[in-house]
């Protein structure tokens, strides 16, 4: 491939970028790599398919792209939705668990925490209950 017919560093830069384009999504579409020849003569209708050509090869990929992560999307906000429910009902259950226990059951669970778990739950009461009902453990 020589580039010596070309007259400027441009043309010589917009062709290795055709070919390269060119190579590299017939690669990534699992097809064979197309071969291009521009000549001075044909160079502006080369130059127009080589462009309509990675035009569709881009649209292919982001297409395939948006679809990917659309699909992660959608999985995305599968597992939030389950974390709410899970989470509400945890609550539920903590605030459960606080009515029926003594006061002393709670001194004791409160005096069993480490203190790093404490913290949060002077701010915001409850935060600490669901590790009662996983037997003690404080995660």
């Amino acid at each position: 491939m020589s580039t010596g017919m070309y007259q400027s560093p441009m043309e010589v830069a917009v062709y290795q970028l055709h070919n390269f384009s060119i190579s590299f999504f017939s690669s990534l579409l699992g097809g064979d790599v197309v071969s291009v020849k521009l000549d001075n003569s044909a160079s502006g209708a080369s130059v127009v398919a080589i462009d309509n050509k990675i035009e569709q090869a881009m649209d292919l990929v982001k297409n395939h792209l948006m679809y990917a992560v659309r699909e992660e999307v959608e999985v995305l906000k599968e597992q939030i939705k389950e974390l709410l429910e899970k989470n509400s009902q945890l609550e539920r259950e903590n605030s459960l668990l606080k009515t029926l226990a003594s006061p002393e059951q709670l001194e004791k669970f409160q005096s069993r925490l480490p203190a790093e778990v404490l913290c949060p739950e002077e701010q915001s009461p409850g935060a600490a209950a669901p590790a009662q009902h996983s037997g003690g453990s404080a995660v």
